[in-house]
């Protein structure tokens, strides 16, 4: 199983603005941290905006934060949410497969069973349970409290 790019920045931005709760975060806050093309992560945003876990602020300092406590965003909905679709294999997509075994494997029935399984995990976890994991990583390992969140403000001398 392999989520899509545009899982993946949905997952990095609740988990950046889960980590930056004390304020307000543009999108080019967490474009310019994950070097993600802002048109992209725009498009991104406004999809969890429209699912209530990121609400935005317009106007001079308007920005992101997020729309719910942290323990109330499942990540098992946003990936299900964010994944056009679990189509491990041909055979799942209806009036696409050309299988010719398809009537009689059992390949997809596992395939889906695994997918479920997979899914049951995530369904499990909320973005809390993230943020808590991350800060109990072992020693040695990255963890949020040793990655700059914030980009760093160069300032140019005089």
């Amino acid at each position: 199983m392999r989520l899509t790019t545009y899982t993946d920045y949905a997952l990095r931005t609740l988990m950046y603005l889960a980590a930056n709760r004390d304020g307000l975060v543009t999108i080019q806050d967490i474009a310019d941290v994950h070097d993600i093309a802002k048109n992209h992560l725009t498009k991104v945003v406004h999809q969890l905006g429209i699912l209530g876990v990121v609400e935005s602020l317009r106007g001079r300092n308007g920005g992101l934060r997020l729309g719910r406590n942290p323990d109330q965003i499942n990540i098992g909905a946003v990936v299900r949410s964010t994944e056009p679709d679990f189509y491990m294999a041909e055979c799942f997509d209806p009036g696409k497969s050309h299988c010719i075994m398809s009537a009689a494997c059992s390949l997809k029935d596992m395939l889906n069973d695994a997918t479920l399984a997979y899914l049951a995990v995530l369904d499990g976890v909320t973005l809390d349970d993230l943020m808590k994991t991350a800060g109990k990583r072992a020693e040695g390992e990255a963890s949020f409290k040793s990655i700059p969140i914030r980009p760093q403000t160069v300032t140019l001398g005089k």
